[in-house]
């Protein structure tokens, strides 16, 4: 039987893994990761997150010794979030000199002075009642909150941060940590908004992290719609006009048309967090041979990528490195 008469064969590009890699669009690299790290109280602690099955609870010691372990990985950069011994209702533990973040900004600034140290700045791990601000009955006081966002951000920069990310979805909470950090002298500090932060379901997992849940309602007050993209743009170029640095889509592959929509608007650089829900989805389903999970945590990634993320935080940063890593040297 003769062949068809064909002069494009799109197969020819897919028949030897040299030919896809050289054709290849997207490449995936360990620089754009950014591990998140749990930081508590005490010492030699590494508890596990049952929720999040290999990321743990580190004390500052094991945060250093995990951040160490992650950039022999390839992995170059990673993000804290805090839990204080103690909250209280306004969530003052977030700006205080001695908490886990700021002691484990100093430590990582000492012992693993080549990796990039990005911090959350929200008040949710802090208050008492779980949400994001200071209240007045069940509402969040906006411009309240926002001056004790700035004193944390501020607390992060005299620490050693390179990078702060606000998570809050105040209104001008960029503005305001912009100029006070430029009016301390820290006008190198750069500042990663969340700029479009969605009220999502696949933050469960991350609650349970940080003990975080809301004691009461939810967060639709201030993080966005699911339903809404050109709310996204519009916040994403508020927070450009207030002095961000870096823009953040948060989830991520729920939100691929987001990223995509951000990244071609604004043309910045634009970040992605593949939250605690899509990581825990990935591991249970792995955990049930459901799926190969190595090839689906690369795709997932590579998703993200593709859509316009320059920056992807994943709890996963480690394992995509070394699975990198691995397809490099074949």
């Amino acid at each position: 039987m003769s062949g068809l008469d064909l002069v494009r064969r799109p197969r020819r590009l897919r028949t030897t893994s040299g030919i896809r890699s050289l054709v290849r669009e997207t490449r995936l690299s360990a620089d754009a990761l950014v591990y998140p790290l749990f930081v508590v109280e005490g010492h030699g602690v590494r508890r596990e997150i049952s929720s999040m099955p290999g990321v743990f609870q580190l004390s500052v010691d094991e945060a250093v010794r995990e951040t160490a372990a992650a950039r022999a990985d390839g992995v170059r950069a990673v993000l804290l979030f805090g839990l204080p011994g103690g909250k209280d209702d306004t969530g003052s533990a977030a700006a205080d000199p001695a908490a886990p973040v700021q002691s484990a900004i100093r430590a990582l600034r000492e012992q693993c002075a080549d990796v990039t140290v990005v911090t959350d700045v929200c008040l949710c791990e802090y208050t008492s009642h779980g949400h994001c601000g200071v209240l007045d009955g069940e509402r969040i006081l906006n411009d309240v909150t926002v001056e004790h966002l700035v004193h944390a951000a501020v607390s992060h920069a005299e620490a050693g941060a390179h990078i702060v990310a606000p998570s809050d979805m105040m209104d001008g909470r960029v503005a305001a940590i912009r100029a006070a950090l430029d009016a301390r002298g820290f006008d190198d500090v750069a500042i990663m908004s969340y700029a479009a932060k969605y009220c999502s379901a696949f933050y469960g997992p991350f609650r349970e992290a940080v003990d975080s849940a809301p004691a009461f309602g939810d967060r639709r007050t201030h993080q966005m719609d699911p339903a809404n993209t050109d709310e996204a743009l519009r916040e994403v170029a508020l927070d450009l006009e207030e002095g961000a640095d870096i823009i953040m889509v948060k989830p991520a592959l729920p939100y691929l048309d987001v990223i995509q929509r951000v990244k071609s608007t604004f043309h910045q650089p634009t970040a992605a967090y593949q939250v605690s829900g899509e990581y825990a989805m990935l591991k249970a389903a792995a955990q049930l041979n459901w799926l190969d999970e190595a090839r689906a945590m690369l795709e997932s990634l590579t998703a993200i990528h593709r859509a316009g993320a320059d920056i992807i935080i994943t709890y996963y940063a480690r394992e995509a490195a070394r699975a990198l890593a691995e397809q490099s040297g074949d």
